[in-house]
């Protein structure tokens, strides 16, 4: 019993508490790092973002690729 609760605290302690921060620190770090390319992306290209947003969507690009075409009999 003694021996079972050793092996029980030693993986706990020893690899679920420090795989759980990690993942954690991971996870705070990425977030921070998209909100950074975010706003260098914000930064770099702000007249780009309000004339798209302006830009009305073409009514022919919705139509996809047609390629109109007759067939040649021999």
């Amino acid at each position: 019993m003694v021996i079972t609760l050793w092996i029980l605290y030693k993986l706990v302690f020893q690899l679920v508490i420090p795989v759980y921060r990690s993942t954690k620190v991971m996870r705070q770090k990425f977030r921070e790092m998209q909100q950074q390319m975010q706003d260098q992306m914000n930064q770099s290209n702000p007249t780009q973002t309000q004339d798209s947003s302006r830009q009305k969507p073409n009514p022919d690009a919705s139509k996809g690729d047609y390629i109109e075409f007759e067939e040649i009999k021999e």
